[in-house]
């Protein structure tokens, strides 16, 4: 099976080369704006650039904090960033499911864009910022604010859970032709293989994809093979099947963010070969992860209250509509328990067995 290695320097250029050659003539017809869209893209794709964030390993879903009168907690938020960064995790992203995305006005999701890019600047972990919106008007101010802060890169669900393939095609073109930053698309419902690779092949600066439609184990295999190994497959699912998607040469995973600096443990021992030290460190996670996923939202956010980042745990309740299947891969499919006082300080007493192994 591949790994999650990348391929020798010499291998990958040719690749990159045939690839290049390919695009610039399907490009070359569209005219300057088209052409020097494609640059920009494939400048920041070639591979590793001195200042350039590195899009692989383990990127949280971030939660979104709010205050007592369920404003948007910038301070929190940016309390989160930091987290991340003493945890050795390579990551961020913000706003998706997990983050609560669908209850956020635009104002705060431009607040919580500005304040996270201010502090990721100054940090490790390379900031993907979560674009999706009512219509594209509102997705390309979300991309403009991105690049204003200097993210990293954005990622987007589709228009809408039940968007057909061709709707899904011209939303994901649109949002392509409307930034040079590297996209993450985030499959879910239906999306087939075929029609993410036919979003590799018509959108230049596709080459991510956080798959969470279907067997993401086994689309990894034709999804690099067909794309050259330049599509870069990232989980969801909260990273449960870590080991197996590591071995099979995935690119990272999404968990939430409350365990972050566990799930970026085990990455790090199955890229150094310490295999069984990998899985020791992943199973513990699992017990973990289960314990929190047994509230929730609100538990995901309870154990940042334990770890003290948040200040609160309180979940907005979602609007109507939105990506209400999508929505249980954030939670998992169990039955959701109220988070009472047992439950904090069941969530508590597991973070505090967890210390020796926590990084942040």
């Amino acid at each position: 099976m591949p790994t999650i290695l990348p391929a020798a320097k010499s291998s990958r250029t040719a690749d990159f080369d045939q690839l290049n050659r390919r695009e610039f003539l399907r490009w070359v017809g569209a005219g300057a704006v088209g052409l020097g869209l494609y640059h920009r893209s494939f400048a920041a794709l070639a591979g590793p650039t001195a200042g350039v964030k590195q899009l692989r390993g383990i990127f949280p879903i971030a939660q979104t904090p709010f205050t007592p009168a369920d404003k948007l907690d910038l301070a929190a938020l940016v309390r989160q960033v930091e987290f991340i960064d003493r945890g050795g995790v390579q990551g961020f992203v913000w706003p998706q499911i997990a983050s609560e995305w669908a209850t956020l006005s635009e104002g705060e999701r431009m607040e919580g864009m500005e304040a996270i890019g201010q502090a990721g600047r100054k940090l490790r972990p390379a900031v993907i910022m979560g674009v999706q919106g009512a219509d594209l008007a509102a997705v390309r101010r979300y991309i403009a604010q991105a690049e204003k802060v200097g993210a990293d890169a954005i990622i987007s669900l589709p228009p809408a859970e039940n968007a057909d393939a061709a709707s899904i095609l011209k939303y994901y073109q649109e949002v392509g032709k409307s930034t040079s930053l590297p996209m993450f698309v985030q499959a879910v419902g239906d999306m087939s293989v075929d029609l993410i690779l036919e979003l590799y092949r018509t959108v230049p600066n596709m080459r991510y994809v956080k798959d969470e439609a279907g067997d993401p184990l086994a689309r990894v295999g034709p999804l690099r093979e067909k794309s050259h190994d330049e599509i870069k497959v990232f989980s969801g699912a909260h990273g449960r099947k870590l080991m197996e998607e590591m071995a099979a040469g995935f690119s990272g995973s999404m968990p939430a963010a409350g365990f972050a600096d566990l799930y970026a443990t085990t990455f790090d021992l199955w890229q150094a070969g310490k295999h069984d030290e990998a899985r020791e460190n992943h199973a513990r996670t699992l017990q973990a992860l289960e314990s929190m996923l047994r509230f929730g939202t609100e538990g995901m956010k309870y154990v940042l209250v334990a770890r003290g980042v948040f200040n609160t745990y309180a979940a907005r309740k979602p609007v109507a509509g939105g990506f209400s299947k999508s929505a249980k891969l954030a939670v998992g499919a169990k039955p959701i328990q109220p988070l009472d006082d047992e439950g904090k300080k069941s969530l508590q007493a597991l973070v505090d067995s967890l210390k020796p192994y926590l990084k942040a």
